[in-house]
């Protein structure tokens, strides 16, 4: 792999971002498949507001730098990494309620730490993509089905976004949570689920899409659109005259009204934004800063633009580490955690920290032998979860023993997950409001991990 030269403000986004004013304009013509359904299960308002706000850490997050052994696992810890080692002295010190393996955090999540502290943060512990529960022996046989395209990068980000590793699919499970869900709005003409990221497959369902926005103007519809200049009031009177128009042709009149939806769908969340008062906490200037600034404006006005329930997604990139790792890793840590405690303080000046949870994702973690100067790609990894019902101060799984050789260890310092993804992403949708024994309709793997009838938490990181 060749060494990349990283521009601190470019960095951190995607190519496909919604500032595209087509992708948003797309997703909101393929959104109104799903305002218009009349499949989906109708579940009745109840009058509360809660928000998932999903970040995919694009590329493979090397999460075992992020979550770091700080007691006597540490010798093990840095003779495995070698020259890609945390020095102890540097790692942040956790202090959970349940007593375990001794953790610290990466030296750039001050932010994070204080609010672990607080009990605002939980971790889960070597989680990852799972058909069902994985031995090394069952793997080392050949008896056990394991995700399709293991340590791909395209396979494996699908997987965390279908969570049906077992196969290719193009539907998410935060999709198929808005077909539950979706009812819940008074507003059925935007979508629940709002992508800062483009078009995803996790916000895909079977009638549900992602409505897309950007972190500067929020909706963004047909660019220059009602602009005063000439140019665009010219451009604006064009395409009413052509939207006006009664087709013929049911495809062309059908095209035409989608697209008036979509301006409408535009300004009306625009019109509901611009009407947030500013908030108090500053946010940085940068992509996720940014990024989250406008989620936190949307969810202040989500009264205005009736919404009972809504999710988020935000895709950051740069996790992709074959080099230079230590140094890229700082400074995307130290971004992330500065954003997410800018965005934490913003929810609690309006009161929502208790309705909206965050939650990381990535393709995988990183292997944790170097490579000379990074890692590759591996498997089950760390998460992060934060929000007011979090129940934190926790660490929840099983921290793996990182020496080469472990039970979970199969080679390269790669791990076989211990908790799936299944039931981190099943206790996400219970606290949402998904019924238990809707589950398998988002997570068809479930059963393997969970009993949907128990009554019991599937981790229990989540006030439910």
């Amino acid at each position: 792999m060749s060494k990349r030269n990283i521009s601190r403000r470019k960095f951190f986004g995607e190519a496909s971002c919604a500032a595209i004013g087509s992708t948003t304009l797309l997703s909101s013509i393929l959104n109104l498949g799903m305002a218009n359904s009349l499949s989906s299960p109708m579940v009745k308002p109840t009058g509360d507001y809660k928000a998932m706000v999903c970040i995919l850490l694009s590329g493979g997050n090397d999460s075992f730098n992020m979550l770091i052994p700080n007691g006597d696992e540490y010798s093990e810890y840095t003779t495995v990494r070698s020259n890609l080692a945390i020095p102890q002295n540097d790692i942040l010190g956790l202090n959970p309620i349940t007593p375990g393996t001794s953790l610290g955090l990466h030296p750039a999540m001050s932010q994070m730490h204080e609010l672990f502290e607080q009990g605002k943060v939980a971790f889960i512990s070597n989680v990852g993509t799972l058909v069902e529960p994985t031995t090394k022996q069952q793997l080392q046989d050949g008896t056990v089905q394991i995700p399709v395209g293991l340590l791909s990068h395209s396979d494996q980000v699908m997987h965390w976004q279908t969570s049906i590793p077992q196969d290719r699919s193009n539907t998410g499970w935060g999709g198929k949570m808005a077909d539950i869900l979706q009812s819940m709005n008074s507003n059925q003409s935007i979508s629940m689920n709002i992508s800062l990221s483009g078009n995803n497959i996790y916000q895909s369902g079977d009638n549900a899409y992602a409505y897309s926005i950007n972190s500067d103007t929020g909706g963004v519809g047909v660019l220059g659109y009602n602009d005063t200049d000439p140019f665009h009031q010219l451009l604006t009177s064009g395409v009413n005259s052509l939207l006006n128009q009664q087709y013929q042709d049911v495809f062309k009149q059908s095209y035409a009204n989608i697209i008036k939806n979509s301006i409408s769908s535009n300004e009306q969340f625009n019109e509901a934004i611009a009407q947030v008062d500013p908030f108090t906490t500053s946010f940085s200037s940068n992509y996720v800063s940014e990024s989250l600034h406008m989620i936190a404006r949307t969810i202040a006005a989500q009264e205005a633009l009736g919404m009972s329930r809504q999710t988020f997604f935000l895709s950051i990139g740069g996790f992709d580490n074959h080099d230079e790792l230590l140094n890229n890793h700082e400074e995307l840590l130290t971004v992330l955690s500065t954003g997410l405690s800018e965005f934490y303080n913003a929810l609690d000046e309006i009161n929502m920290n208790d309705c909206v949870t965050t939650f990381t994702i990535s393709d995988f973690a990183r292997s944790l032998i170097s490579n000379g100067n990074g890692t590759d790609h591996a498997w089950g990894g760390n998460a992060m979860v934060m929000g007011g019902a979090v129940n934190g101060k926790e660490i929840y799984g099983t921290y793996p023993n990182l020496a080469f050789g472990s039970e979970v260890e199969i080679g390269g310092g790669i791990f076989i997950p211990t908790t799936s993804a299944d039931e981190y992403f099943a206790e996400l949708a219970l606290w949402f409001g998904v019924s238990a024994f809707d589950l398998p309709l988002l997570l068809p793997n479930i059963g393997n991990f969970y009993s949907v009838g128990s009554g019991d938490n599937p981790i229990g990181f989540m006030q439910l």
